[in-house]
C-alpha cells in the first residue's frame, strides 16, 4: 500500500518547541531513507504543545536534507493567508525541491477565539473558502490577473475534508484527504467518488485516509502508547490547548484518578478511532480501511511520548509500502 506520514511537531514534557521542530526534520530524513511516499507537516497557530506553525518554512528545511520523499502541507489553512501568498510559497518550495511538492489546503480557522482574532479572520462567509481555493488554483495555473512567482512546474493540490472540503474536491477535480468521523461516513465518501469531475491534472478521484496508528508486540501495549495523545485531545476540550505529551505511565495515573466521566469517554472515543495492534493486526486494519473507504493512500499520524516507539512504528509502516 502507499503510506505517508503527517507530523505536527508535537512537544514532549520538558522539551522546547525548537527541539520538536528539529526532531520533525530528523524524522523526515529518516522517512526519506525508509522509502515513504510523502511527509506532510501541519499548520497550527499559538497552540501549546504543537510547534508546527508554518508548514512551508519547515518543508524548505526538510527539502534541503531529503532526496526522494514528496513534501506536503497538511495543510495550509487558506483562511489565514492571501491566496497569492499560498501559491507563492508552494512555488518557492517547488523551485527548491522540484517535482516533490504537494499543496494540501484546509479551511480551519484558529483553534480559539483569541487566535482567530490574531490571525485576522474570525468567521467565513458562505462560499468564501471555495473562492479562495479557486483563486489559489488560478495563481498556480497561471490564470490569475497577476502571475505568481517563481515560475516552476505544476504543484499538485489536495483538499482536506473540512468545511465541505470533500464536496469541494469532487467539484474541482482534486484529491481529498479524509480523517476523523468522515472516515465512517459512507454516504459522504461515496458522494466524493460519484460527484468527482475529472480535471486535466487529476482524471480520477483520489482519496487519502488520515488515521492515528500505533504498533507494538501486543494490542494492549499498542493502545497504551496512544494514551498521551488521547489524553491531550480530551484535555484540549477543557483548556483550549494541546498540552505537551506526557509519559504513558503518568497519563495512566491521571486517567485512573479522574472522576470526570466525560473526559474518560473522550479518551476512549479517541482511542477507538485509531488503528492499534500487533503488526499483523495493523496491516489488516489498514487494508480494510482502504477497502471500506475507497482510499488509495494512508496518511498516518504516529504520535506518542517515547520517540523510539514512534520510530519503530514508522519503520513498520514503511515495510508495508508498495515496491
Amino acid at each position: 500500500m502507499r503510506v505517508s506520514l503527517l507530523d505536527r511537531s508535537r512537544t514532549r514534557e520538558g522539551e522546547s518547541d525548537a527541539q520538536a521542530i528539529a526532531t520533525t526534520v530528523d524524522r523526515a530524513v529518516r522517512a526519506d531513507g525508509l522509502g515513504f511516499h510523502r511527509f506532510w507537516t501541519a499548520e497550527h497557530h499559538a497552540v501549546p504543545g504543537v510547534a508546527g506553525a508554518a508548514p512551508a518554512v519547515l518543508l524548505a528545511a526538510i527539502g534541503a536534507r531529503t532526496r526522494d520523499i514528496r513534501l506536503g502541507t497538511g495543510g495550509v489553512m487558506v483562511p489565514n493567508h492571501s491566496p497569492l501568498v499560498v501559491a507563492e510559497q508552494a512555488l518557492v518550495l517547488e523551485a527548491l525541491s522540484p517535482g516533490r511538492v504537494d499543496l494540501g489546503l484546509g479551511g480551519s480557522l484558529g483553534f480559539t477565539a483569541p487566535i482567530r482574532r490574531a490571525l485576522g479572520r474570525t468567521s467565513l462567509a458562505e462560499g468564501e473558502y471555495r473562492a479562495d481555493v479557486e483563486k489559489v488554483l488560478e495563481y498556480l495555473e497561471g490564470r490569475a490577473e497577476v502571475t505568481a512567482r517563481p515560475g516552476t512546474g505544476p504543484v499538485p493540490v489536495f483538499v482536506l475534508a473540512v468545511r465541505g472540503g470533500l464536496a469541494l474536491a469532487a467539484e474541482l477535480g482534486l484529491p481529498a484527504v479524509v480523517g476523523g468521523p468522515v472516515l465512517r461516513d459512507a454516504d459522504r465518501l461515496a458522494a466524493y467518488f460519484r460527484g468527482f469531475r475529472p480535471s486535466p491534472a487529476v482524471p480520477d478521484p483520489y482519496l487519502v485516509v488520515n488515521v492515528d496508528v500505533s504498533v507494538a508486540d501486543t494490542p494492549e501495549r499498542a493502545r497504551e502508547l496512544l494514551l498521551p495523545e488521547a489524553w491531550a485531545f480530551a484535555d484540549s476540550r477543557e483548556v483550549g490547548e494541546f498540552r505537551a505529551l506526557r509519559p504513558v505511565e503518568e497519563v495512566r495515573r491521571l486517567l485512573d484518578g479522574t472522576t470526570r466521566e466525560k473526559k474518560r469517554r473522550a479518551v476512549d472515543d479517541w482511542l477507538d478511532s485509531a488503528i492499534a495492534g500487533t503488526p499483523e493486526q495493523v496491516e489488516d486494519a489498514l487494508g480494510d480501511l482502504l477497502d471500506d473507504t475507497g482510499g488509495a493512500e494512508v496518511l498516518a499520524n504516529v504520535s506518542t511520548y517515547d520517540r523510539e516507539e514512534v520510530a519503530a512504528t514508522d519503520a513498520f509502516l514503511a515495510s508495508l509500502r508498495t515496491p
